[in-house]
């Protein structure tokens, strides 16, 4: 039985993530930002919780799918963008944030703290934008 709502985030991402998710960025990516902050200073509920989400990603999936809404902009580019360019701001152009993704450019993510809240609000800035549809 399959689920008919999109799915918006990717299991693969999240393994990926997973790699490093003793620092929660597989929680950041799928919307469970206080959790990730707990793995993240934690290091992972010191590895436990982390071998643990092996098994919890596919719920995660899930529910991130009934969570968020699908659209133009897809989450996992997005948080590749986040991750590896956060501090020029390019996920910012992605969601047509011009103004903000310059101010990024021109600031290293406004000195990192701007970096920092995107991982904290990059779900609902997509969600936002693929609803504005």
């Amino acid at each position: 039985m399959t689920d008919s709502k999109p799915q918006t985030h990717s299991k693969a991402v999240g393994y990926l993530l997973w790699i490093f998710g003793f620092l929660g960025a597989h929680r950041f990516y799928f919307g469970k930002q206080i959790s990730g902050v707990i793995w993240f200073f934690t290091l992972g509920l010191c590895g436990i919780g982390w071998l643990i989400d092996l098994f919890l990603i596919p719920g995660m999936e899930k529910e991130a799918a009934r969570k968020y809404a699908s659209g133009r902009a897809d989450y996992s580019v997005a948080w590749i963008l986040q991750t590896f360019l956060g501090f020029l701001g390019i996920h910012r152009f992605y969601l047509g944030k011009v103004g903000t993704g310059i101010l990024w450019l021109l600031t290293g993510g406004l000195v990192g703290i701007g970096y920092l809240y995107d991982y904290f609000t990059l779900n609902a800035q997509v969600d936002e934008y693929n609803r504005a549809e």
